[in-house]
């Protein structure tokens, strides 16, 4: 499952990076993956939204079984 969650974040990273910023993985704890957002998103004050409407979606498209995408 670890693969496919990386998998999907190479799928939404460019979107991130056209706007300055980027996104890491980190865990995936049970269901719910942990990533780091970098760069313009670590400050963002739209990154909750991001996180959730655009990483979140992508993953759960590709992974069905995660419940939650949390930033650490």
């Amino acid at each position: 499952m670890k693969e496919k969650v990386i998998a999907a974040l190479e799928k939404v990273r460019p979107m991130l990076q056209a706007d300055g910023g980027d996104v890491e993985f980190v865990e995936l704890d049970g269901t719910v993956v942990k990533v780091k957002l970098r760069g313009a998103c670590a400050g963002c004050p739209g990154a909750q939204m991001t996180l959730k409407m655009g990483v979140e979606r992508v993953i759960r498209e590709v992974v069905p079984e995660i419940t939650a995408v949390e930033a650490v």
